[in-house]
Order: C-alpha cells, then sequence, then structure tokens
C-alpha cells in the first residue's frame, strides 16, 4: 500500500491535461511552466549523487524513496530506453525527453482497454483486456488489480491513476501497439530476409500464430505469382546485363516472349512460391526457440534482441531451403525445353555439377541478411513510432495505407543496402550456365564487376526490382486480409 499512497503527489501536475490541439493561450503557457519546474524538482529528487544524470544506482536509491518500487533489471530497461547519447545515464533533456514518450504511449493504450470509451477502466475492461492477451482471470483477481492502481477506492482507474502507476514501468513493445503493426507477416516483396513478427500470448494459444503465417505465405505466393515477369527480368539482367550487353525493360519482355512464349515470363515461379512455406515455419519455430535461448523473460523482445534473434533464424532457416534459391534462379534461365520440371532442373545440377552446386552463392546470400533486415527493420520501427509521436491520437491503430507506406519504404531500403550482394550472389548461382565461363568467388566477382562495369554494375536489375515493390505489397496485403477472415483470424 506504501507506493499506492506515495505515487500520486510524484507525478501530479507533471503533465499538461490539454490535448495536443490545446491553444496557446497564457493559461497553457503557465502549465507548461509548471511542468517543467515539476520535472526539474523531480530529477532533483532523483539525482542522488547531485552529478546532472540518472544512472541506475540513483533510480535503485532514489524511487524507493518516493515510494516507487522497481527492480533493478526494469531500472536499467529505462536507462537504456532514454539514453540517447549512450553514456549510461539521462540527463534532464533525456529524462523529459523519455517520459513525456512513455507517457504518449501508456495514453494510448489505455484509450484502447477502455472498451466503453467513458475514461475509466473497471475489472471487466482489465478482465478482457487481459484475456486478448491470453491471460485468464477471475473478476476477484481483475479487482485486486485494480486495488493497485486505484487510489481514491472507486474500483474504476482513470487516466491519472493509470499513469502514475505505469509512467516509471518499462515497455520496450506494449501488445496493444504490436497487435496493430505486423510487418513481415504481412508484407511479402519477393525476399526471404525480413525478420520475423512478435505474436502475443493469445495468438499463440488460440492456434491464431499459424493461421496469420498461412495467410502470409498465401499472400506470398499469390503475389509473387502477379509480380514473376519483373523478377524473371531482374535475375536476367543481373546475370546476362553488361556494357556491351545492355538490356532495357522493353526490350528484356520482347526477348523472354520471343524466346519462350508468354508463359516463359513465369519461369521459375513454381519454386519461388512453394519455398514460402519451409521457409515461414523454420524461420517461425528458429526464431521462438532463439528468444528461449538468448535468456528473453519478456514476451516481446527489444529491437536489437529482435535483430539478433531474427537474423540467426534467417540464416538457418535459408541454409536449410538454399538450393531452392538455387534452383529457382537456374529455372528462370533456363531456354525452352532445356528442362522439364524442378525434379529434372535439380537431377541435372546434381550430376553434373555435384552437390556443392545447391550452395553457390551462400555466403553472400547470408551476409546480405544483416543489411537487409536490420535496415528494414529500422526504418519501420523509425517510421512506426514517427507515427505514434505526431499522428495517433485515439488509437494505436494506424491503418491500411500507413502500414502500406511504411512497409514499402523500409522494403525497398532493406533491399537497397543489401543488393549488390543479391546481385553477385545471383551470378554466382547461375556461373555454372555459361560453357566455358570462369568460376568466380564472390570477392573475385566483386572485383570482376566493379573493374568491367564499375559500381553501376553491382545494380543491374534494379529498375525491375523496384517496380514490383509497390504492386507486390498492395497484392500481398489484400490477399493476407481475405486469407485471414476465410482462417477466421480474429482482428482487433
Amino acid at each position: 500500500m506504501k507506493e499506492r499512497a506515495l505515487v500520486s503527489p510524484l507525478f501530479s501536475g507533471l503533465f499538461c491535461e490539454c490535448e495536443s490541439a490545446c491553444p496557446a493561450d497564457s493559461r497553457c503557457q503557465a502549465a507548461r511552466l509548471e511542468q517543467e519546474r515539476r520535472f526539474q524538482v523531480l530529477f532533483q529528487q532523483l539525482d542522488v549523487n547531485q552529478d546532472g544524470g540518472l544512472c541506475v544506482n540513483d533510480l535503485v536509491a532514489g524511487l524507493p524513496r518516493l515510494g516507487v518500487h522497481r527492480t533493478e533489471s526494469e531500472l536499467r530497461k529505462i536507462v537504456k530506453a532514454g539514453d540517447k547519447d549512450l553514456d549510461g545515464q539521462l540527463d534532464f533533456e533525456e529524462f523529459v525527453h523519455y517520459l513525456k514518450d512513455h507517457e504518449k504511449k501508456l495514453r494510448l493504450v489505455f484509450k484502447s482497454l477502455d472498451k466503453k470509451n467513458d475514461g475509466k477502466i473497471d475489472a471487466q475492461e482489465i478482465m478482457q483486456s487481459l484475456r486478448d492477451l491470453g491471460v485468464h482471470i477471475s473478476e476477484q483477481q481483475a479487482e485486486k488489480i485494480l486495488k493497485r492502481m486505484d487510489k481514491n477506492g472507486t474500483m474504476t482507474i482513470d487516466w491519472n491513476e493509470w499513469r502514475d502507476y505505469h509512467l516509471l514501468h518499462p515497455a520496450d513493445n506494449i501488445p496493444e501497439i504490436i497487435l496493430y503493426w505486423k510487418h513481415s507477416t504481412i508484407f511479402d516483396v519477393g525476399e526471404s530476409l525480413t525478420i520475423p513478427d512478435e505474436f502475443t500470448e493469445e495468438e499463440k494459444q488460440t492456434g491464431m500464430w499459424w493461421r496469420q503465417l498461412v495467410a502470409g505465405g498465401g499472400a506470398g505466393a499469390v503475389s509473387r505469382t502477379c509480380t514473376a515477369p519483373l523478377d524473371r527480368l531482374k535475375v536476367l539482367m543481373q546475370v546476362h546485363a553488361s556494357k556491351s550487353n545492355s538490356m532495357c525493360i522493353s526490350g528484356g519482355f520482347s526477348q523472354m516472349v520471343k524466346e519462350g512464349g508468354f508463359r516463359s515470363l513465369w519461369r521459375g515461379n513454381g519454386v519461388n512460391a512453394i519455398k514460402i512455406a519451409p521457409e515461414s515455419a523454420l524461420k517461425f519455430m528458429a526464431y521462438e526457440q532463439i528468444k528461449r535461448i538468448i535468456g528473453s523473460n519478456q514476451q516481446t523482445l527489444g529491437i536489437q534482441e529482435r535483430l539478433i534473434a531474427g537474423s540467426l533464424a534467417g540464416l538457418i532457416a535459408q541454409s536449410t531451403i538454399y538450393p531452392m534459391e538455387v534452383l529457382k534462379t537456374r529455372l528462370a534461365l533456363r531456354k525452352t525445353g532445356q528442362y522439364s520440371g524442378m525434379l529434372n532442373c535439380a537431377k541435372h545440377i546434381f550430376k553434373k555439377e555435384g552437390f556443392t552446386a545447391f550452395y553457390k552463392g551462400y555466403v553472400p546470400n547470408m551476409l546480405g541478411i544483416i543489411p537487409y533486415a536490420g535496415i528494414d527493420l529500422a526504418i519501420y520501427e523509425t517510421l512506426k513510432n514517427s507515427w505514434l509521436q505526431r499522428c495517433a491520437t485515439d488509437s494505436v491503430d494506424p491503418g491500411v495505407f500507413v502500414l502500406l507506406a511504411c512497409g514499402t519504404v523500409s522494403s525497398t531500403c532493406g533491399q537497397l543496402a543489401s543488393y549488390p550482394l543479391a546481385l553477385v550472389r545471383t551470378r554466382m548461382q547461375a556461373q555454372a550456365t555459361t560453357e566455358g565461363a570462369t568460376q568466380h568467388t564472390m570477392v573475385g566477382l566483386f572485383r570482376h564487376i566493379l573493374s568491367t562495369e564499375g559500381a553501376i554494375g553491382l545494380y543491374r536489375g534494379l529498375a525491375p526490382n523496384f517496380m514490383k515493390v509497390i504492386p507486390a505489397v498492395s497484392i500481398s496485403y489484400v490477399v493476407y486480409e481475405n486469407l485471414k477472415m476465410t482462417l477466421g483470424v480474429t482482428s482487433r
């Protein structure tokens, strides 16, 4: 009860109760000045050694004096979340920014939990909210939770009580935000290097996770099939285009149709669609196991942990299905009548080149995971947080167009960063298709391209690759939403 009694004076008046559209009148200005003064007072109270910065030791010693009790690991997360200059402590500006940013997220979550939209949360709403996250409790248990935050004995929690209780509690990934901001499950641009999505406990317990993966896989297959002609053109330009053999988009399409007819535009698409299912399943299972190995006791991971776990999961999945990547490239480059199908192609490669041929280009492919996944995740999170900061007022739901825009921009940037490695991978996969061609190593191929074509040679096929991003994202999203409804995936 000690924390309950002392939390309210600690935060009372710290935040202006006006909305973001508050007019800049004298009362609001006075409130801002008073807010600044109270921030300063709180900072000085917590700065135990008076050195102008709040480290973990300061918070460990200072917060209990104010009636707030947090574990040392929780306090480390607070410092880590607010420490922009990475000096191990929060200066006054960082401290204020952390409080304001965290308060904004708490307000959004409060509004999403307030099912009745009456400005208060009662026991029934707590039960429903926890049930959405996979936790089932009785009404008596919900009332106990209420009492921990309810300072005025009304058995309801208003915004001030909610904020006061949670403000100095770390929440790197609030589940309500995660539910709306799915990324890799929804968007398929033909590459398979994205970080897997987080799923809530409810989604795991009810089986919604596998339905979402199936919906994502189906959407990816449709999306890749619709954009397959552009993808095949990209592969042809990566392998055959050069200074002496310039290949434009219209010329490339004409060449493909002339050589093999209209159906030849889809060569290699079958294996490209088939490999989605095993890769998605392997990546998800590996991601969940790696989360346990790195010792995370959180429901969701922070950005750095997600990048590490996701990259390792991608490496495991790609290592397993990589022979299918080689098959896809060889089938896309084949001449009419060269192979009768996927199995015939695989037999021909194994007989002529041996098992190692199925792992040509493996190294640049694995190296491409880090820049692609890292930049894709970082930009998506940056865009997401920017939207939450500037545009979110009543809900954390971004809407279709914001999701599409964020997914398109982040995926495009990720592809751009890793494209030279992807091109080298494709050329290494295709080297044996040219009789008498030199079998370059990854480094040797980089040198050869730079010396004969210059830096632009590392970006052959970039135009059709980017042309397919917007239609691929749009198609995958529409199909994903329809498959979700068909499979009975519930949306909040």
